[in-house]
């Protein structure tokens, strides 16, 4: 398994602790609102806006703060001024940076994210700079407690997955399918009795860069700043680090 998928292995596990900073609400409010803006208040005919319910709920988000980040982003409120936007650029070693906005305010984002990029070595780099190494998948992780791994991924591809990685020490599987695909796989692996502990649409790198010593400590440094803006809805990165330093986000 890759540095960079056993990073956004991570990155996942964490995020129901990360709740008690009170930052989690706030992005799954905001991807709420994004996804209900985008195709309707109604999440059984919205996928992306069940897959935010569910991540809300995941984070310990109270039902009426969910019904909230809906009403808002459907009705006469506040929802409509979100935007989303996509920033790109380079870290150290050579990595290519992806992130993720949503914000009633671009000046203020922009200003705030071209600091860190600029603190921490890294460079801000044009629309479409970096995209283009980057892939838009459904991923989904499937808990592995008491399960033979080997079957779970005879599942998976089964019901359609592209790719499957096993999280060794995580106890998940991480599968990879088309966009359009990810319900559809998702139902039929619950359908078999696994359980399925996320499922969002990310962005997969299509290679990765290895970065060790110095240079990787500063690509974490970076990514960690990032993500800790409150505007920053998810990071993307194409890094391959060692286990032995990933270890200190986990």
């Amino acid at each position: 398994m890759s540095g960079h998928s056993k990073w956004s292995t991570i990155k996942r596990q964490k995020a129901a602790g990360d709740a008690k900073k009170g930052q989690a609400f706030t992005r799954a409010t905001r991807d709420i609102m994004l996804a209900a803006r985008q195709g309707g208040g109604n999440a059984e005919a919205n996928f992306r806006l069940r897959m935010a319910i569910e991540k809300a709920r995941a984070v310990g988000m109270p039902k009426d703060n969910i019904q909230r980040a809906v009403d808002r982003a459907t009705g006469s409120g506040d929802g409509s001024t979100l935007e989303e936007i996509l920033y790109e650029g380079y870290g150290p070693g050579g990595v290519s940076i992806m992130v993720e906005a949503a914000t009633d305010n671009r000046n203020r984002t922009a200003g705030e994210i071209r600091s860190v990029f600029t603190k921490h070595g890294a460079k801000l780099g044009e629309s479409g700079s970096v995209q283009w190494m980057f892939e838009q998948k459904g991923v989904l992780d499937v808990d592995t407690h008491g399960k033979k791994v080997d079957e779970i991924e005879l599942r998976a591809i089964d019901a359609g997955a592209e790719d499957v990685e096993a999280n060794e020490g995580a106890n998940t599987v991480t599968i990879y399918t088309a966009p359009g695909q990810i319900e559809r796989v998702k139902q039929e692996l619950e359908r078999q009795g696994e359980r399925v502990t996320s499922a969002e649409v990310s962005m997969r790198p299509n290679q990765t860069v290895r970065v060790e010593g110095p240079a990787a400590d500063k690509v974490l440094r970076l990514v960690d700043a990032l993500e800790e803006l409150d505007d920053v809805q998810r990071v993307h990165a194409n890094f391959d680090i060692p286990d032995e330093i990933l270890a200190k986000v986990s």
